[in-house]
């Protein structure tokens, strides 16, 4: 379906706007992210709020500490009844299972290298590699080695993700608009249309400005559905 492949990022901070956009996007949108503005600002309630009417969540907090704070935290976070959770992968082996633990039926998704850095900017932080593509895939070996559902990465590796991890592999892309608009300027350098990211194997895509600060975000909900059909 594809209700499935669209995930609308609630980038609000408070829970009456977040479930304004979802009366908005009801029958078309049915998966939502709920990122760390709106949940620092609301805490669980705000996973609980949109769980309530019917939707499923993404629950967007990169955690990335020593591995028996992610498991007590992954624990907590899945007591909201968030269907995904995201942690950091370059954690390491020993987070992610432990994420995996304390989530329990909560599927975790490992953040690979954010959509708003490229190689030059990984090189500034320490980070000294060929391809950016190249550790994106070793960071997803290395979630899936964890029992993660997947991970989160740029429409720009999903093909090359796909081929690797094989097709039940979770691949949810950000960074990602219509194919009418332009570049978005929201400081992410790594990104597709939503339908050259589900081309290229992406499972779902992630968009949130495009829709929330749009006209008729119905209308641009439903385009993006369009494109990933």
């Amino acid at each position: 379906m594809s209700a499935d492949r669209l995930f609308v990022a609630l980038d609000y901070s408070t829970i009456a706007e977040s479930l304004a956009l979802v009366a908005k996007l009801e029958g078309s949108v049915r998966r939502y992210k709920v990122g760390l503005e709106l949940f620092t600002s609301t805490g669980p309630e705000s996973v609980k709020a949109v769980r309530a009417t019917g939707a499923q969540v993404l629950l967007d907090l990169k955690l990335h500490d020593i591995p028996e704070t992610v498991k007590r935290a992954a624990r907590s976070a899945a007591a909201t009844g968030a269907e995904w959770l995201t942690v950091h992968t370059a954690g390491g082996l020993e987070m992610l299972r432990a994420a995996v633990a304390g989530a329990d039926r909560t599927g975790i998704l490992g953040v690979t290298v954010l959509t708003s850095m490229d190689l030059a900017d990984l090189e500034a932080t320490g980070y000294k590699a060929k391809s950016l593509e190249d550790l994106v895939v070793q960071r997803a070996e290395l979630a899936a080695e964890a029992g993660c559902a997947g991970v989160i990465a740029s429409p720009r590796e999903a093909a090359r993700l796909r081929k690797e991890m094989g097709e039940k592999f979770l691949i949810v892309t950000p960074g990602v608009r219509a194919s009418s608009q332009g570049a978005l300027a929201d400081g992410q350098k790594r990104t597709a249309d939503a339908r050259t990211a589900i081309a290229a194997g992406a499972t779902a895509v992630v968009v949130g400005r495009p829709i929330r600060d749009a006209a008729d975000p119905r209308a641009a909900a439903e385009a993006i559905l369009r494109e990933v059909e």
